[in-house]
């Protein structure tokens, strides 16, 4: 097991004189034996940083360090990692124990340890009665736990996951989170982890670090990520649905909040952040789940409801997903079911908000 450092690393590609700056001065440290997770849209240089931390990549700048040793210009071999990929990779000719053995026959181990290592990786992973099956006969769930084994026998300081599960169903996605979660925690080995899915991100990293072209948002763990993220981006990717981001004013000393489109005005605790910005533009965020339905006779102050019409229901069963409108604004709420009888007309109580700077999007201590 191993700690990895990494120090203002930066991918740049140089094509036709066209230059693309793909991870932008990244610092991050992993704790030996911590779960990490990189997540972030298409393109924001997770998988690239994860083929720099492989060696799969050169690195344009920075220094990047594996259990204290720099590894700038170390082979992807000598590294001590192990990387399970999207498309598993295995070889169609052989079977899975051959699969999970071969590294370790490159490596000239001895033939009892190499069938001792394969039967122990296979017993850890269920998947003992696989080993004389060849790729073709195993299904996708199979073949994953098949490269996750042939990583396993390796021993490595570092697991490397690059989006392993994107290729499998949501059923299956939800049974190989928990094996891989299952996995760390018998292992305690450092993993770092890749994936666009936020909820995969959120269920699995001991910390998650958000990535938008090139740039790291957050880093923190997931709790700290949901209910206190660093800017809108971070706020709309973390959660599903997303997060409410509503562009308006406030007014009257900072404590009233007026959505540009005059959709709504609502009424917000009394706040230092807010009074420093009475009369600036700013960006008030609500979780779906923090907007309340106001029932009718029901007790409020006035001033702290929205007033919203349903655009459409979503029934998840014991909940609902509204989509509603309120002037200009949409908005989005979790709500119990099943729904009263509006006329399709809610009125909706924030129990929580966030503010944003309207310019940068960055949090406001509101």
């Amino acid at each position: 097991m191993a700690s990895v450092k990494l120090v203002g690393i930066r991918k740049i590609y140089d094509e036709g004189g066209h230059r693309h700056v793909a991870v932008r001065g990244l610092d991050l440290e992993i704790a030996d034996g911590e779960f990490v997770v990189l997540v972030g849209p298409s393109g924001c240089g997770k998988s690239t940083t994860l083929r720099m931390i492989a060696g799969l990549e050169s690195i344009s700048g920075g220094e990047l360090s594996i259990g204290g040793r720099v590894v700038n210009h170390l082979p992807a071999k000598q590294r001590d990692i192990a990387m399970v990929f999207q498309n598993y990779a295995l070889y169609p000719h052989m079977t899975a124990y051959q699969n999970m053995a071969f590294a370790l026959t490159l490596r000239k181990l001895p033939k009892s340890e190499v069938d001792r290592r394969v039967r122990e990786a296979a017993d850890v992973l269920g998947i003992a009665p696989l080993l004389v099956k060849r790729p073709r006969q195993m299904s996708g769930g199979e073949r994953q736990r098949v490269a996750l084994g042939r990583a396993l026998v390796r021993k490595p300081e570092v697991f490397l996951f690059d989006e392993p599960l994107s290729n499998l169903d949501a059923k299956l996605r939800v049974h190989m989170r928990r094996e891989i979660a299952r996995l760390h925690k018998q292992l305690g080995t450092t993993m770092i982890y890749v994936t666009h899915d936020q909820v995969e991100a959120m269920t699995l990293g001991d910390r998650i670090v958000v990535l938008h072209q090139g740039e790291m948002q957050q880093a923190d763990t997931p709790t700290a990520l949901y209910q206190r993220p660093r800017n809108t981006f971070v706020a709309g990717f973390i959660g599903t649905p997303p997060m409410n981001l509503i562009e308006g004013d406030l007014m009257g000393e900072g404590f009233r909040f007026r959505s540009s489109s005059g959709g709504f005005e609502l009424e917000l605790s009394s706040s230092a952040g807010a009074l420093r910005r009475t009369g600036r533009r700013v960006i008030l965020g609500v979780r779906p789940e923090d907007l309340q339905l106001v029932l009718p006779g029901q007790d409020v102050d006035s001033r702290s409801v929205i007033s919203a019409r349903v655009e459409m229901v979503e029934l998840l069963g014991g909940e609902a997903i509204v989509h509603l409108s309120s002037g200009g604004d949409e908005l989005t709420a979790r709500l119990p079911a099943p729904l009263p009888a509006t006329g399709g007309e809610l009125r909706l109580t924030p129990t929580r908000v966030h503010l944003f700077e309207g310019d940068t999007g960055d949090r406001l201590d509101a």
